[in-house]
C-alpha cells in the first residue's frame, strides 16, 4: 500500500465510525484527569495514562531514594546508561530506526534546535527553506541559522484548502525558484491548523536538488504510522510527551546512519564522543525517572494500538466539526482531504481575522463555556482557534465545545 505523508493511502482519517461507544469508554477510563474544564489541547501534552503515571511515580520515588548513587552508576546491575539504552531502543523501534541512530532529548523543540542551529553544511550565499505550516520556534531557529551563516531565508505560504496536489505544487516552485537552496524545514503534522504534509512526495524531490530537509514530527509520532525509511528522510525531531503520552519533558531526535557527521556536536560538548549521536542533545541533569518510564507508555501506546487511537480521535474530530460545519459564517480551517488531516482542527468565528481577536476568543471560550480552545497564530490566512481533541475527551465535553461554538457565533449575527 501507497505512504502517503506517513499514513497509508486511503486510510480514512477523518470520520471513521467507533466499533463502539463500549470501546471508548474503555479508552476514557484510563486516563485521571480534571473534567471541570473541557479540554481540547491534546497538540501540546498528552496526558499519561493511569497506568503510566503510576510507573513514572514508582519510577520518581526510585531515582530519589537511590539519588547519585543511581546518577554514578555505583549500584549493583545494571547502569544509569544501561537502563536509559532500554528506552532509546524502545523509541527507535517505534520509528524504525537502528537504536545508535537515536538519542533521547527533553522534547521536540530541543531535539529540532539541535538539527538546526548545528546544521554542518549551509554556506554564505545559501539558502533555507520554511513554511507557515511550521512552528514559530522551528522558524525561528531557521532564520537564526540563515542570519549566522549569511544565507538567503525563503519564507513560502501552503495553499488553502490545502490538497495534495497544490502542496507538492508550492514546495516544487520554492525549490525550482531557490537554485541555491541547501536546507529545508517539514513539518509532519502541522500545529496550527493539523494539516498532514505528504512527506514522503516532497522530500524525494528536495533530494532530486541535494537539499536535506529537517523533518519536525512533533505531532505525529504516536499519532501516525512513522517510519524513517518511508519518510525518506535524515534528521528528525520529535516529542514523546504528546501522542506517545509519555511524561512531560521526553522526546528524541534521529540521524540517519552515515549523516551524524553533518550536525556539529552540541556547543562543542565532549561529554560523549563526536561519533556518538547523544553528543548532539544538550548535556545536564534531566528528569530520569521520565526517561525511565519511556517503554512503558510505548508499551501502552501498543496496547492501545496506533490504528485504533487514530480511529478513535479522528471519530471525536468528526464530531465536532460535523455539529458546526453548517453553522453561517463559521470556517473550518483544516483539510478536508482525507490523506492530509488527522486529529488536529481548527477554525474562525465570523468576522475573526486579528490576533486580539483570536485571543479574545480564547478567553471567553474559557470563561463563559469552561471549553479550552487555543489561539494560534502564523498562517497565511489569518489566527485560528486550534481544537485538539484527546483520547479522554467525552462526547458530552465534544457537544459543550459545539454548543460553546454555536453561541460565540451568534453574537456575530
Amino acid at each position: 500500500m501507497k505512504m502517503v505523508g506517513g499514513t497509508a493511502a486511503g486510510a480514512s482519517l477523518t470520520g471513521a465510525l467507533l466499533a463502539s461507544d463500549t470501546a471508548v469508554d474503555d479508552v476514557t477510563a484510563r486516563y485521571d484527569v480534571d473534567r471541570r474544564l473541557a479540554n481540547f489541547d491534546a497538540a501540546y501534552y498528552g496526558a499519561m495514562t493511569r497506568t503510566v503515571a503510576a510507573t513514572y511515580r514508582g519510577h520518581d520515588e526510585w531515582v530519589n531514594r537511590n539519588n547519585a548513587l543511581f546518577l554514578r552508576s555505583a549500584l549493583p546491575g545494571p547502569s544509569r546508561d544501561e537502563r536509559l539504552q532500554q528506552s532509546t531502543e524502545s523509541v527507535a523501534s517505534l520509528i524504525g530506526a537502528r537504536t545508535e541512530e537515536v538519542a533521547l532529548c527533553g522534547g521536540g523543540t530541543e531535539a529540532l534546535y539541535s538539527f538546526i542551529v548545528n546544521y554542518r553544511l549551509l554556506k554564505a550565499g545559501e539558502a533555507i527553506i520554511t513554511a507557515d505550516v511550521d512552528y514559530d520556534e522551528m522558524q525561528h531557529a531557521m532564520a537564526y541559522l540563515a542570519s549566522s551563516r549569511d544565507a538567503q531565508h525563503v519564507r513560502i505560504a501552503i495553499p488553502e484548502p490545502s490538497t495534495t496536489a497544490n502542496i507538492l505544487a508550492a514546495y516544487e516552485k520554492a525549490l525550482r525558484e531557490t537554485p541555491r537552496a541547501r536546507l529545508l524545514l517539514l513539518t509532519h503534522v502541522s500545529n496550527r491548523s493539523g494539516l498532514v504534509l505528504p512527506i514522503h512526495e516532497i522530500a524525494a524531490m528536495a533530494r532530486k536538488r541535494n537539499v536535506d530537509v529537517i523533518l519536525d514530527s512533533a505531532q505525529s509520532v504516536g499519532l501516525l504510522p512513522v517510519d524513517v525509511d518511508n519518510l525518506g528522510i535524515d534528521f528528525m525531531g520529535f516529542s514523546l510527551h504528546k501522542w506517545v503520552a509519555a511524561p512531560l519533558g521526553t522526546g528524541a531526535l534521529y540521524i540517519r546512519r552515515g549523516r551524524l557527521g553533518d550536525i556539529t556536536p552540541w556547543l562543542g560538548n565532549h561529554i560523549h564522543k563526536d561519533d556518538d549521536i547523544r553528543a548532539r542533545v544538550p548535556t545536564g541533569t534531566v528528569d530520569f525517572a521520565a526517561r525511565l518510564t519511556i517503554p512503558a507508555a510505548i508499551r501502552e501506546h501498543r496496547s492501545l494500538g496506533q490504528a485504533r487511537k487514530l480511529e478513535i480521535l479522528a471519530a471525536k474530530r468528526k464530531h465536532w466539526t460535523n455539529g458546526v460545519r453548517s453553522l453561517p459564517g463559521v470556517q473550518l480551517v483544516h483539510s478536508e482531504e482525507p490523506s492530509l488531516g488527522a486529529v488536529i482542527g481548527a477554525f474562525r468565528l465570523p468576522g475573526q481575522k486579528s490576533w486580539d481577536q483570536a485571543r479574545a476568543a480564547q478567553q471567553r471560550f474559557l470563561e463563559k463555556h469552561q471549553v479550552l480552545v487555543v489561539a494560534k497564530q502564523g498562517l497565511a490566512s489569518g489566527p485560528v482557534l486550534r481544537v485538539t481533541p484527546a483520547l479522554f475527551n467525552t462526547s458530552d465535553e465534544l457537544d459543550r465545545l459545539v454548543d460553546a461554538i454555536r453561541t460565540e457565533r451568534a453574537m456575530f449575527k
